[in-house]
């Protein structure tokens, strides 16, 4: 099923830990509309910037596999508003500062990024609807550590 120009369904429900451990991790149809909302939002006008595939490393969760991958029952994977990604090429700290300029967005976590490494981390960005979204910008760090804004 293609949720946008360039992005199928099922590049965001891919799972190895999913597969290794015999979860399903379909979405149903309220989460497929979130994740074309996500799509439509954030993954496709990143896609077009850039002219470069978008590697999304993990996307819809049903609650089994975010208890597996030990992820908090209140995440926004669960409701497919989520997505965890990469630009090949393009710093994790850049793709972070594009989606903060110009897109429409609820959450922008720059995870794990180290300066001088382009390639550590990745951006977790999340998407509600425009009218609901809170536009919150953190910078994760080892340790359980959040601090607003992007940092590295």
């Amino acid at each position: 099923m293609r949720l946008s120009k360039n992005f199928l369904l099922s590049e965001f429900t891919k799972s190895n830990t999913a597969t290794r451990l015999g979860i399903d991790n379909t979405p149903g149809p309220v989460e497929i509309q979130a994740l074309q909302d996500l799509a439509d939002a954030v993954a496709q006008p990143v896609r077009d910037h850039y002219k470069r595939p978008t590697i999304i490393t993990s996307g819809f969760r049903c609650l089994d596999l975010n208890r597996a991958l030990r992820s908090g029952d209140n995440s926004q994977h669960i409701l497919g508003q989520a997505m965890d990604h990469e630009v090949p090429g393009v710093s994790n700290y850049d793709l972070a500062c594009f989606i903060r300029d110009n897109l429409s967005f609820d959450q922008l976590i720059l995870e794990f990024y180290k300066r001088g490494d382009p390639n550590s981390g990745w951006v977790h960005v999340s998407f509600v609807s425009p009218e609901k979204n809170r536009h919150e910008i953190l910078t994760a760090e080892k340790g359980g550590i959040y601090r607003y804004g992007l940092h590295y």
